[in-house]
Protein backbone atom coordinates (compact mmCIF):
# COMPACT_ATOMS: atom_id res chain seq x y z
CA UNK A 1 0.00 0.00 0.00
CA UNK A 2 1.40 3.37 -0.98
CA UNK A 3 1.39 5.59 1.90
CA UNK A 4 3.74 8.72 2.73
CA UNK A 5 3.36 10.67 5.73
CA UNK A 6 4.99 14.03 6.87
CA UNK A 7 3.44 16.42 9.63
CA UNK A 8 3.47 16.97 13.56
CA UNK A 9 3.82 13.68 15.84
CA UNK A 10 1.79 15.53 18.46
CA UNK A 11 -0.93 16.09 16.13
CA UNK A 12 -0.80 12.42 14.50
CA UNK A 13 -0.47 10.62 17.98
CA UNK A 14 -3.70 13.01 18.67
CA UNK A 15 -5.47 11.36 16.53
CA UNK A 16 -5.49 7.72 17.78
CA UNK A 17 -7.08 8.72 20.80
CA UNK A 18 -9.80 10.78 18.76
CA UNK A 19 -9.92 6.79 16.96
CA UNK A 20 -10.16 4.97 19.66
CA UNK A 21 -12.93 7.37 21.19
CA UNK A 22 -15.02 7.14 18.08
CA UNK A 23 -14.34 3.61 17.11
CA UNK A 24 -16.05 2.82 21.03
CA UNK A 25 -18.85 5.70 20.76
CA UNK A 26 -21.50 6.17 23.29
CA UNK A 27 -20.42 4.38 26.10
CA UNK A 28 -23.77 3.76 27.50
CA UNK A 29 -24.14 1.29 24.31
CA UNK A 30 -22.73 -2.10 25.66
CA UNK A 31 -19.39 -2.55 23.94
CA UNK A 32 -19.20 -5.33 20.56
CA UNK A 33 -16.96 -8.35 21.90
CA UNK A 34 -14.75 -9.81 19.47
CA UNK A 35 -16.75 -13.32 19.96
CA UNK A 36 -19.65 -11.46 19.29
CA UNK A 37 -18.42 -10.22 15.70
CA UNK A 38 -16.93 -13.69 14.62
CA UNK A 39 -20.39 -15.31 15.58
CA UNK A 40 -23.11 -12.39 14.41
CA UNK A 41 -20.91 -11.04 11.48
CA UNK A 42 -19.73 -14.01 9.85
CA UNK A 43 -20.11 -12.60 6.22
CA UNK A 44 -18.01 -9.68 7.25
CA UNK A 45 -15.63 -11.56 8.26
CA UNK A 46 -15.34 -14.05 5.65
CA UNK A 47 -15.02 -11.33 3.62
CA UNK A 48 -11.80 -9.54 5.43
CA UNK A 49 -10.41 -12.96 5.28
CA UNK A 50 -10.77 -13.24 2.00
CA UNK A 51 -9.34 -9.65 0.99
CA UNK A 52 -6.61 -10.22 4.02
CA UNK A 53 -5.60 -13.27 2.48
CA UNK A 54 -5.33 -14.85 5.60
CA UNK A 55 -7.97 -17.55 7.01
CA UNK A 56 -8.58 -16.50 10.77
CA UNK A 57 -12.15 -15.74 11.82
CA UNK A 58 -11.09 -14.66 15.68
CA UNK A 59 -8.14 -12.06 13.56
CA UNK A 60 -11.29 -10.75 10.82
CA UNK A 61 -13.54 -10.08 14.07
CA UNK A 62 -10.72 -8.27 15.49
CA UNK A 63 -9.61 -6.45 12.85
CA UNK A 64 -13.68 -5.37 11.98
CA UNK A 65 -13.91 -4.22 15.12
CA UNK A 66 -10.63 -1.95 15.03
CA UNK A 67 -11.33 -0.55 12.01
CA UNK A 68 -15.01 0.36 12.53
CA UNK A 69 -16.01 -1.95 10.26
CA UNK A 70 -14.43 -0.29 7.08
CA UNK A 71 -13.81 -3.62 5.64
CA UNK A 72 -10.92 -2.50 3.28
CA UNK A 73 -9.62 -1.28 6.36
CA UNK A 74 -9.82 -4.87 8.25
CA UNK A 75 -8.53 -6.18 5.12
CA UNK A 76 -5.20 -4.14 5.24
CA UNK A 77 -5.10 -4.90 8.90
CA UNK A 78 -4.68 -8.73 7.91
CA UNK A 79 -2.30 -8.36 5.56
CA UNK A 80 -0.38 -6.48 7.00
CA UNK A 81 -0.55 -9.13 10.22
CA UNK A 82 0.52 -11.99 7.68
CA UNK A 83 3.75 -10.55 6.70
CA UNK A 84 4.99 -11.19 10.06
CA UNK A 85 3.76 -15.10 9.97
CA UNK A 86 6.60 -17.91 9.23
CA UNK A 87 5.52 -20.01 6.39
CA UNK A 88 6.13 -23.80 6.78
CA UNK A 89 5.14 -24.96 3.44
CA UNK A 90 2.66 -25.45 1.08
CA UNK A 91 -0.57 -27.87 2.36
CA UNK A 92 -2.03 -30.55 0.15
CA UNK A 93 -4.81 -29.32 -2.59
CA UNK A 94 -7.87 -29.44 -0.57
CA UNK A 95 -10.81 -31.90 -1.94
CA UNK A 96 -13.63 -29.88 -2.28
CA UNK A 97 -15.80 -32.92 -3.84
CA UNK A 98 -15.23 -34.28 -0.37
CA UNK A 99 -16.97 -31.29 1.58
CA UNK A 100 -19.25 -31.50 4.84
CA UNK A 101 -22.18 -29.77 2.87
CA UNK A 102 -24.04 -27.07 4.94
CA UNK A 103 -25.58 -25.48 1.42
CA UNK A 104 -25.36 -26.86 -2.14
CA UNK A 105 -27.54 -25.74 -4.75
CA UNK A 106 -27.39 -25.94 -8.64
CA UNK A 107 -29.51 -23.78 -11.47
CA UNK A 108 -28.58 -26.36 -14.14
CA UNK A 109 -30.31 -30.15 -12.71
CA UNK A 110 -33.50 -29.93 -10.20
CA UNK A 111 -32.96 -33.43 -9.18
CA UNK A 112 -28.83 -34.43 -9.23
CA UNK A 113 -27.55 -36.94 -6.74
CA UNK A 114 -27.40 -35.67 -2.94
CA UNK A 115 -30.42 -33.16 -4.04
CA UNK A 116 -30.58 -29.75 -3.33
CA UNK A 117 -29.80 -28.13 0.13
CA UNK A 118 -31.03 -24.46 0.81
CA UNK A 119 -28.90 -24.20 4.05
CA UNK A 120 -28.66 -20.76 5.28
CA UNK A 121 -29.36 -17.98 2.61
CA UNK A 122 -31.03 -14.90 1.97
CA UNK A 123 -31.96 -15.51 -1.29
CA UNK A 124 -36.02 -16.88 -0.32
CA UNK A 125 -36.33 -13.64 2.57
CA UNK A 126 -38.45 -10.60 1.66
CA UNK A 127 -35.82 -8.00 2.17
CA UNK A 128 -37.82 -6.52 4.74
CA UNK A 129 -37.31 -5.27 8.33
CA UNK A 130 -37.27 -7.67 10.99
CA UNK A 131 -37.72 -5.72 13.82
CA UNK A 132 -37.60 -8.06 16.44
CA UNK A 133 -33.86 -7.72 16.09
CA UNK A 134 -33.95 -4.22 17.55
CA UNK A 135 -34.32 -5.82 20.98
CA UNK A 136 -31.24 -7.38 23.22
CA UNK A 137 -32.37 -10.77 23.02
CA UNK A 138 -34.30 -11.15 20.26
CA UNK A 139 -36.33 -14.42 19.81
CA UNK A 140 -36.69 -15.77 16.18
CA UNK A 141 -40.02 -14.37 14.37
CA UNK A 142 -42.04 -17.36 12.50
CA UNK A 143 -41.41 -17.38 8.60
CA UNK A 144 -44.42 -15.79 6.43
CA UNK A 145 -44.03 -19.17 4.87
CA UNK A 146 -45.16 -20.63 7.36
CA UNK A 147 -48.72 -19.79 7.33
CA UNK A 148 -49.65 -17.75 10.84
CA UNK A 149 -49.01 -14.27 11.14
CA UNK A 150 -47.79 -11.36 8.97
CA UNK A 151 -44.20 -12.91 10.04
CA UNK A 152 -40.83 -10.89 8.49
CA UNK A 153 -41.24 -7.39 7.78
CA UNK A 154 -44.28 -6.86 10.02
CA UNK A 155 -43.27 -4.46 12.93
CA UNK A 156 -46.74 -4.81 14.74
CA UNK A 157 -46.00 -8.78 14.61
CA UNK A 158 -42.69 -8.33 15.62
CA UNK A 159 -43.95 -6.08 18.65
CA UNK A 160 -46.87 -8.11 19.16
CA UNK A 161 -44.05 -11.32 19.46
CA UNK A 162 -41.50 -9.51 22.00
CA UNK A 163 -44.81 -8.36 24.25
CA UNK A 164 -45.35 -11.92 24.98
CA UNK A 165 -43.92 -13.11 28.56
CA UNK A 166 -40.89 -14.84 27.86
CA UNK A 167 -42.82 -17.81 29.85
CA UNK A 168 -45.26 -18.32 27.37
CA UNK A 169 -45.78 -21.88 25.44
CA UNK A 170 -46.23 -20.51 22.14
CA UNK A 171 -43.05 -18.35 22.09
CA UNK A 172 -40.95 -19.72 19.23
CA UNK A 173 -38.07 -21.16 20.28
CA UNK A 174 -34.87 -21.25 18.06
CA UNK A 175 -34.70 -23.83 15.72
CA UNK A 176 -31.33 -26.04 14.90
CA UNK A 177 -32.51 -25.89 11.26
CA UNK A 178 -30.60 -23.60 9.04
CA UNK A 179 -32.14 -20.65 7.82
CA UNK A 180 -34.15 -21.23 4.78
CA UNK A 181 -34.75 -24.80 5.51
CA UNK A 182 -38.42 -25.14 6.50
CA UNK A 183 -39.27 -28.24 8.44
CA UNK A 184 -42.23 -29.64 9.37
CA UNK A 185 -44.57 -27.83 12.49
CA UNK A 186 -42.72 -28.93 16.04
CA UNK A 187 -39.53 -30.71 13.91
CA UNK A 188 -36.16 -29.46 15.80
CA UNK A 189 -33.86 -31.69 14.20
CA UNK A 190 -32.04 -31.07 10.67
CA UNK A 191 -32.57 -33.87 8.03
CA UNK A 192 -29.86 -35.89 7.34
CA UNK A 193 -27.82 -35.12 4.21
CA UNK A 194 -26.29 -37.62 1.51
CA UNK A 195 -23.74 -38.70 1.68
CA UNK A 196 -22.63 -38.82 -1.90
CA UNK A 197 -22.87 -35.11 -3.59
CA UNK A 198 -20.85 -35.62 -6.55
CA UNK A 199 -19.49 -31.74 -8.62
CA UNK A 200 -22.21 -30.83 -11.32
CA UNK A 201 -19.26 -30.15 -13.56
CA UNK A 202 -17.84 -33.63 -12.73
CA UNK A 203 -21.26 -35.34 -14.07
CA UNK A 204 -21.17 -33.29 -17.30
CA UNK A 205 -17.35 -34.72 -17.28
CA UNK A 206 -18.07 -37.76 -17.00
CA UNK A 207 -20.85 -37.71 -20.61
CA UNK A 208 -17.35 -35.67 -21.89
CA UNK A 209 -19.45 -32.71 -22.22
CA UNK A 210 -17.29 -30.62 -20.04
CA UNK A 211 -13.78 -29.20 -20.66
CA UNK A 212 -11.07 -31.50 -19.09
CA UNK A 213 -8.96 -29.60 -16.34
CA UNK A 214 -5.71 -31.19 -16.56
CA UNK A 215 -2.56 -29.79 -14.04
CA UNK A 216 0.31 -27.92 -16.46
CA UNK A 217 2.91 -30.09 -17.73
CA UNK A 218 4.99 -31.44 -14.88
CA UNK A 219 2.73 -30.25 -12.58
CA UNK A 220 4.56 -27.19 -11.22
CA UNK A 221 4.21 -25.49 -7.55
CA UNK A 222 1.42 -22.98 -7.79
CA UNK A 223 2.65 -19.33 -8.60
CA UNK A 224 2.66 -17.12 -5.06
CA UNK A 225 1.93 -13.55 -5.99
CA UNK A 226 2.81 -12.80 -2.42
CA UNK A 227 6.66 -13.43 -3.13
CA UNK A 228 6.85 -12.49 -6.52
CA UNK A 229 6.02 -9.84 -9.47
CA UNK A 230 3.58 -10.97 -12.16
CA UNK A 231 3.86 -10.76 -15.36
CA UNK A 232 1.19 -10.59 -18.37
CA UNK A 233 -0.25 -12.79 -19.77
CA UNK A 234 -0.71 -14.18 -16.87
CA UNK A 235 -1.14 -17.88 -15.89
CA UNK A 236 -4.56 -19.04 -14.40
CA UNK A 237 -3.10 -19.57 -11.14
CA UNK A 238 -2.04 -16.53 -10.81
CA UNK A 239 -5.58 -14.95 -11.95
CA UNK A 240 -7.43 -16.83 -9.53
CA UNK A 241 -4.95 -16.16 -6.64
CA UNK A 242 -5.21 -12.61 -7.35
CA UNK A 243 -9.07 -12.68 -7.78
CA UNK A 244 -9.48 -14.97 -4.34
CA UNK A 245 -8.33 -11.72 -2.68
CA UNK A 246 -10.03 -9.04 -4.53
CA UNK A 247 -12.44 -6.58 -3.60
CA UNK A 248 -15.81 -8.19 -3.54
CA UNK A 249 -17.36 -5.25 -5.07
CA UNK A 250 -15.21 -4.82 -7.76
CA UNK A 251 -15.11 -8.59 -9.31
CA UNK A 252 -19.06 -8.27 -8.85
CA UNK A 253 -19.17 -5.32 -11.01
CA UNK A 254 -16.77 -7.19 -13.40
CA UNK A 255 -19.31 -10.01 -12.95
CA UNK A 256 -22.13 -8.42 -13.91
CA UNK A 257 -20.69 -6.31 -17.45
CA UNK A 258 -19.89 -9.92 -18.58
CA UNK A 259 -23.56 -11.05 -18.00
CA UNK A 260 -24.66 -7.64 -19.91
CA UNK A 261 -23.00 -8.54 -22.91
CA UNK A 262 -19.54 -7.00 -22.31
CA UNK A 263 -17.83 -10.59 -22.72
CA UNK A 264 -18.85 -13.58 -24.25
CA UNK A 265 -20.35 -15.82 -21.93
CA UNK A 266 -24.10 -17.41 -20.79
CA UNK A 267 -23.28 -18.83 -18.32
CA UNK A 268 -25.35 -21.17 -15.57
CA UNK A 269 -24.61 -22.01 -11.87
CA UNK A 270 -23.35 -25.72 -12.25
CA UNK A 271 -23.40 -25.77 -8.82
CA UNK A 272 -22.76 -23.35 -5.36
CA UNK A 273 -21.66 -25.66 -2.29
CA UNK A 274 -20.59 -23.82 1.03
CA UNK A 275 -19.13 -26.56 3.95
CA UNK A 276 -16.07 -27.43 5.54
CA UNK A 277 -13.00 -29.15 4.12
CA UNK A 278 -10.02 -30.72 5.28
CA UNK A 279 -6.57 -29.46 5.44
CA UNK A 280 -3.69 -31.44 5.49
CA UNK A 281 -0.11 -30.83 5.19
CA UNK A 282 3.31 -33.15 4.44
CA UNK A 283 5.67 -32.01 7.49
CA UNK A 284 9.47 -32.83 5.65
CA UNK A 285 10.47 -35.13 8.77
CA UNK A 286 6.99 -37.41 8.76
CA UNK A 287 6.80 -37.78 4.58
CA UNK A 288 3.16 -38.18 4.84
CA UNK A 289 0.22 -35.90 5.22
CA UNK A 290 -1.20 -34.58 8.28
CA UNK A 291 -4.82 -33.32 8.90
CA UNK A 292 -4.29 -29.89 10.59
CA UNK A 293 -8.45 -29.17 10.50
CA UNK A 294 -11.36 -28.08 8.92
CA UNK A 295 -11.68 -24.27 7.15
CA UNK A 296 -15.08 -23.64 5.62
CA UNK A 297 -15.01 -22.78 1.77
CA UNK A 298 -17.58 -21.49 -0.81
CA UNK A 299 -16.64 -23.08 -4.43
CA UNK A 300 -18.81 -22.09 -7.20
CA UNK A 301 -18.31 -23.63 -10.83
CA UNK A 302 -20.34 -21.73 -13.87
CA UNK A 303 -21.06 -23.78 -16.97
CA UNK A 304 -20.74 -22.35 -20.01
CA UNK A 305 -21.25 -23.10 -24.01
CA UNK A 306 -18.45 -23.11 -26.22
CA UNK A 307 -19.55 -24.01 -29.85
CA UNK A 308 -15.69 -25.88 -30.29
CA UNK A 309 -13.58 -25.05 -32.96
CA UNK A 310 -11.95 -27.87 -35.59
CA UNK A 311 -9.93 -29.32 -33.17
CA UNK A 312 -12.36 -29.03 -30.46
CA UNK A 313 -15.89 -30.29 -29.90
CA UNK A 314 -18.58 -28.21 -29.01
CA UNK A 315 -18.64 -28.07 -25.15
CA UNK A 316 -19.34 -26.94 -21.73
CA UNK A 317 -16.71 -24.52 -20.64
CA UNK A 318 -15.87 -23.61 -16.89
CA UNK A 319 -15.50 -20.72 -14.55
CA UNK A 320 -14.19 -21.60 -11.38
CA UNK A 321 -14.44 -19.40 -7.61
CA UNK A 322 -13.31 -20.40 -4.48
CA UNK A 323 -13.42 -18.42 -1.31
CA UNK A 324 -12.73 -18.31 2.35
CA UNK A 325 -15.98 -19.03 4.83
CA UNK A 326 -19.64 -18.01 3.23
CA UNK A 327 -18.85 -16.07 0.06
CA UNK A 328 -21.17 -16.89 -2.37
CA UNK A 329 -21.39 -13.44 -4.20
CA UNK A 330 -17.69 -13.32 -4.45
CA UNK A 331 -16.98 -17.32 -5.30
CA UNK A 332 -19.87 -16.41 -8.31
CA UNK A 333 -18.45 -13.07 -9.03
CA UNK A 334 -14.95 -14.41 -9.55
CA UNK A 335 -16.38 -17.59 -11.63
CA UNK A 336 -17.48 -15.33 -14.07
CA UNK A 337 -14.40 -13.47 -14.48
CA UNK A 338 -12.32 -16.63 -14.66
CA UNK A 339 -14.61 -17.74 -17.73
CA UNK A 340 -14.06 -14.33 -19.47
CA UNK A 341 -10.22 -14.02 -18.96
CA UNK A 342 -10.04 -17.34 -20.72
CA UNK A 343 -11.01 -16.03 -23.87
CA UNK A 344 -7.91 -16.40 -25.44
CA UNK A 345 -7.46 -19.74 -24.67
CA UNK A 346 -10.88 -20.60 -26.72
CA UNK A 347 -10.11 -18.56 -29.12
CA UNK A 348 -12.38 -15.96 -28.59
CA UNK A 349 -11.47 -11.80 -28.36
CA UNK A 350 -10.68 -10.14 -26.35
CA UNK A 351 -12.06 -7.62 -26.06
CA UNK A 352 -14.17 -5.94 -22.62
CA UNK A 353 -12.71 -5.47 -19.21
CA UNK A 354 -13.18 -8.43 -17.75
CA UNK A 355 -11.26 -10.24 -20.24
CA UNK A 356 -7.95 -8.12 -19.89
CA UNK A 357 -6.34 -10.05 -17.36
CA UNK A 358 -3.95 -6.80 -16.59
CA UNK A 359 -7.04 -4.79 -15.94
CA UNK A 360 -8.59 -7.50 -13.98
CA UNK A 361 -5.37 -8.22 -11.52
CA UNK A 362 -3.78 -4.24 -11.13
CA UNK A 363 -7.62 -2.81 -10.29
CA UNK A 364 -8.84 -5.87 -8.16
CA UNK A 365 -6.68 -5.40 -5.12
CA UNK A 366 -8.80 -3.49 -2.67
CA UNK A 367 -5.88 -2.62 -0.42
CA UNK A 368 -3.62 -1.36 -2.96
CA UNK A 369 -6.49 0.69 -4.43
CA UNK A 370 -7.21 2.47 -1.08
CA UNK A 371 -3.86 3.17 -1.07
CA UNK A 372 -3.14 4.83 -4.24
CA UNK A 373 -6.53 6.89 -3.81
CA UNK A 374 -6.13 7.93 -0.16
CA UNK A 375 -2.65 8.62 -0.31
CA UNK A 376 -3.85 12.07 -2.10
CA UNK A 377 -5.41 13.65 0.75
CA UNK A 378 -1.15 13.28 3.03
CA UNK A 379 1.10 15.85 2.42
CA UNK A 380 1.66 17.13 -1.02
CA UNK A 381 3.27 20.75 -0.37
CA UNK A 382 5.77 20.80 -2.36
CA UNK A 383 4.50 19.04 -5.35
CA UNK A 384 1.06 21.76 -5.32
CA UNK A 385 3.67 24.94 -5.17
CA UNK A 386 5.39 23.71 -8.03
CA UNK A 387 2.63 23.25 -9.92
CA UNK A 388 1.36 26.44 -8.37
CA UNK A 389 4.10 28.33 -9.46
CA UNK A 390 3.57 26.73 -13.23
CA UNK A 391 -0.17 28.16 -12.94
CA UNK A 392 1.31 32.07 -12.14
CA UNK A 393 3.67 32.10 -14.75
CA UNK A 394 1.07 30.49 -17.62
CA UNK A 395 -0.99 32.68 -16.90
CA UNK A 396 0.91 35.56 -16.54
CA UNK A 397 2.54 34.64 -20.09
CA UNK A 398 -0.60 34.55 -21.38
CA UNK A 399 -1.76 37.83 -19.86
CA UNK A 400 1.25 38.96 -21.92
CA UNK A 401 0.78 37.04 -25.13
CA UNK A 402 -2.94 38.88 -25.29
CA UNK A 403 -1.55 42.34 -24.28
CA UNK A 404 0.83 41.58 -27.25
CA UNK A 405 -2.44 40.93 -29.00
CA UNK A 406 -4.51 43.42 -28.22
CA UNK A 407 -1.80 45.85 -28.69
CA UNK A 408 -0.58 44.51 -32.12
CA UNK A 409 -4.40 44.54 -33.11
CA UNK A 410 -4.75 47.72 -32.06
CA UNK A 411 -2.09 49.04 -34.39
CA UNK A 412 -3.00 47.00 -37.52
CA UNK A 413 -6.76 48.82 -37.05
CA UNK A 414 -4.63 52.20 -36.63
CA UNK A 415 -2.79 51.90 -39.68
CA UNK A 416 -6.27 50.02 -41.42
CA UNK A 417 -8.11 53.48 -41.15
CA UNK A 418 -5.02 55.89 -42.00
CA UNK A 419 -4.94 54.43 -45.64
CA UNK A 420 -8.63 54.62 -45.56
CA UNK A 421 -8.72 57.77 -45.06
CA UNK A 422 -5.91 58.68 -47.67
CA UNK A 423 -7.99 56.62 -50.28
CA UNK A 424 -10.20 59.71 -51.03
CA UNK A 425 -7.35 62.15 -51.59
CA UNK A 426 -5.87 59.95 -54.00
CA UNK A 427 -9.21 59.50 -56.07
CA UNK A 428 -9.57 63.39 -56.19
Amino acid sequence: MYVAVKGGEAAILATHDLIAEARRGNEAVPELSVAQIREQMGLACARVMNEGSLYDADLAALALKQAQGDAIEAAFLMRAYRTTLPRFGSSEPVDTAQMAIRRRVSATYKDLPGGQVLGPTYDYTHRLFDFALMEEEPRRAPSPLAGEGRGEGSRDAADALLAKPANESDQCAPSSAPLGHLLPQGEKERAPLDTTMPRVPDILGAEGLMEAEEPPEGDPRPFDLTREPVSFPADRDVRLQAMARGDEGFMLGLGYSVQRGYGNSHPFVGEVRVGEVSVAFVPEELGFAVDLGEITLTECQMVNQFNGTKDVPPQFTRGYGLAFGHAERKAMSMSLVDRALKAREFGEAAEYPAQQDEFVLYHSDNVEAAGFVEHLKLPHYVDFQGELELIRRIRREREQRLARETQETQVQETQAQETQDTLPEAAE
